[in-house]
């Protein structure tokens, strides 16, 4: 692949693209989520270990019960967006990795039985997964939300109950309106943030 994508969709990606604070009505359907799963799903990993695990919250119980788990200026956002996803990872990404990856998957699974290695592992490829689901979605033509204004253990205990899945983040999928839409916030220049070696 040499040609780079046009202009417009880069605006759609990146460039014009916004956090959401509240949406439209339009519902979110599940062949929706399942497209745009599959083709995050795509996104690179570690040795291709697939950590992230997912919820894909879209019930007026689910809404009400993660919102009881989050900041009080997020859990509005959980109840009117038409999907709220937990990102999460899964510790026990080991016991995949001879599906996952057939020509080395069943030695590597001693390297990370390490509990930090495995730890450091899950986290770091899970939060790029949940990379990957936040451009999917754009790239479909969904706005996203993602927050970090929950409690982790309540949640984990309430949705990963008796599993070695953690969560990360959560994030509302849906058509964003341009209701509470903040300006957009500076970001750093390339000499700001980085430098050649």
């Amino acid at each position: 692949m040499t040609d780079k994508l046009d202009s417009q969709a880069l605006d759609r990606l990146f460039r014009t693209a916004r956090t959401r604070n509240a949406w439209t009505e339009r519902p979110v359907t599940e062949q929706q989520l399942r497209e745009l799963y599959d083709l995050m799903k795509f996104g690179p990993t570690s040795g291709n270990c697939c950590p992230a695990r997912f919820v894909w919250i879209s019930s007026a119980e689910g809404k009400s019960k993660l919102a009881a788990l989050a900041a009080p200026t997020n859990a509005p956002k959980i109840l009117v967006a038409p999907v709220t996803v937990i990102v999460g990872y899964d510790l026990d990404f080991a016991e995949q990795l001879p599906k996952l990856f057939p020509a080395r998957g069943r030695q590597m699974q001693a390297f990370y039985s390490d509990p930090l290695v495995a730890q450091t592992t899950a986290f770091r490829n899970g939060s790029l997964q949940g990379g990957y689901l936040i451009i999917a979605a754009r790239a479909l033509g969904l706005d996203c939300g993602p927050m970090s204004g929950f409690s982790n253990d309540a949640v984990d205990s309430e949705f990963f109950a008796n599993t070695r899945i953690k969560s990360n983040f959560i994030c509302s999928i849906g058509y964003g309106s341009n209701e509470n839409l903040f300006p957009r916030n500076p970001r750093l220049t390339f000499e700001e943030a980085g430098r050649f070696a």
